[in-house]
């Protein structure tokens, strides 16, 4: 067994690494604040050192370059999701989900890949979201409007996404916890 520690709070995660070949990358996400990060099995990464300014973590993870803000009501509080560039799947947070932008909820209309936001950048360097929906049990809805099984749409900043109960904010700003 062996045990890392997230970049961000500390905390310390354990894992086998014997069940993975030297120089494999794996993917973690911290249980205590979900930061997601790399390490490559069998490698050592030098400890952090502030007296040297030239201590730079191989393999950085992508900064947020959006978020979701998740309007509070009867079944859950206000909450952050940050947004990746490349596929960021929005759903119901659960152990052992497979959306990278869950969210804390009892909403029972939410699925847990409720439904997908892409994120890219145009020719002219600005940012494109695409929404589409899961599929999903309930519906995604874009601005009242109900997207389509097949059907991606264009959003842009402060477009109101509803699953279920739940109503999101599409915001084109990093959350406000994470420092550039």
């Amino acid at each position: 067994m062996k045990r890392i520690r997230c970049p961000k709070c500390d905390e310390a995660i354990l894992f086998d690494d014997s069940l993975y070949t030297p120089g494999r990358t794996l993917v973690f996400e911290c249980p205590s604040c979900r930061k997601q990060f790399k390490i490559r099995v069998g490698v050592k990464m030098p400890q952090s050192n502030e007296a040297d300014p030239e201590f730079t973590r191989e393999e950085e993870e992508p900064l947020p370059v959006g978020h979701l803000v998740v309007v509070e009501n009867a079944f859950h509080l206000r909450q952050e999701i940050p947004l990746f560039p490349g596929k960021n799947s929005v759903g119901r947070h659960v152990k052992g989900t497979k959306a990278n932008a869950a969210f804390k909820t009892v909403d029972p209309s939410v699925d847990q890949t409720h439904c997908h936001i892409t994120v890219s950048v145009n020719r002219n360097g600005e940012r494109k979201y695409v929404l589409r929906d899961g599929p999903s049990g309930t519906g995604t809805f874009h601005m009242n409007e109900l997207v389509g099984l097949k059907e991606s749409v264009n959003v842009e900043d402060g477009a109101i996404i509803t699953l279920g109960a739940t109503t999101l904010i599409l915001r084109d700003t990093p959350p406000s916890d994470v420092e550039e």
